[in-house]
């Protein structure tokens, strides 16, 4: 199954540019991992970023850079490239694991040391800096609702394992949800599979609604 729902075209070149942050970018990379299309993408800006260094004054380099990139990614006919998945089959491991993902983990998922979020759901930090977003895997039992919630910063979720519903769709494996500091959504696992996600935050989770204050000491990333 190819990803329905995928990082933005920003996102992507600065990523091919290299000067996405490491978190970001773990998560970028793992689902490029699963995304065909946007691999097709990130091709495409390594090959007219490599254009415009020989053609764009050193002073003008940043965002001049990017929007140009960004225009010609319009121009030109979309490129797929071969749907190949890199993961980690490990028999003693009920989720698959992207291998650029995989080389950020200590152990096997069921191993990883999981904290309480709320009942039905665990989270677990992954990497993490003094400064910077935050990266963690984030398991909800099927058919739970995670907690209503806004966010104090950026949030981008991928979907490993599972999938869930909130207000803007659904996700299933390797889609990818971006949220800001204007969207509360209640994400609600589907049910018959635990829904793993891996997940990059900056600020912190703000919980909405009386279960959801009540919850607010454990429910932080």
């Amino acid at each position: 199954m190819n990803a329905s729902h995928h990082p933005s075209d920003d996102l992507l070149v600065s990523y091919a540019a290299g000067s996405l942050d490491e978190p970001s970018s773990i998560l970028i990379a793992t689902h490029l991992s699963l995304c065909p299309v946007c691999r097709g993408v990130v091709a495409k800006a390594e090959g007219i970023g490599g254009e415009l260094i020989e053609e764009i004054d050193p002073s003008d380099i940043g965002a001049s850079a990017l929007d140009a990139v960004l225009a010609r990614l319009d121009e030109q006919e979309e490129f797929v490239s071969a749907a190949v998945e890199t993961v980690d089959e490990g028999a003693d491991d009920p989720v698959s694991i992207p291998r650029p993902l995989k080389d950020y983990l200590p152990g096997a998922i069921k191993s990883l040391p999981w904290r309480w979020l709320g009942p039905g759901v665990r989270y677990t930090a992954i990497h993490t800096e003094a400064k910077g977003p935050k990266v963690g895997l984030l398991r909800i039992a099927p058919g739970t609702k995670v907690p209503m919630h806004g966010h104090s910063g950026d949030e981008m979720t991928m979907v490993l394992a599972g999938g869930y519903t909130d207000a803007t769709g659904n996700f299933q494996r390797g889609d990818v949800e971006a949220a800001d500091d204007g969207l509360v959504h209640q994400p609600v696992a589907d049910a018959g599979e635990e829904c793993v996600c891996l997940v990059v935050t900056e600020g912190e989770l703000q919980p909405t609604g009386m279960i959801a204050k009540v919850l607010q000491p454990f429910f932080r990333f």
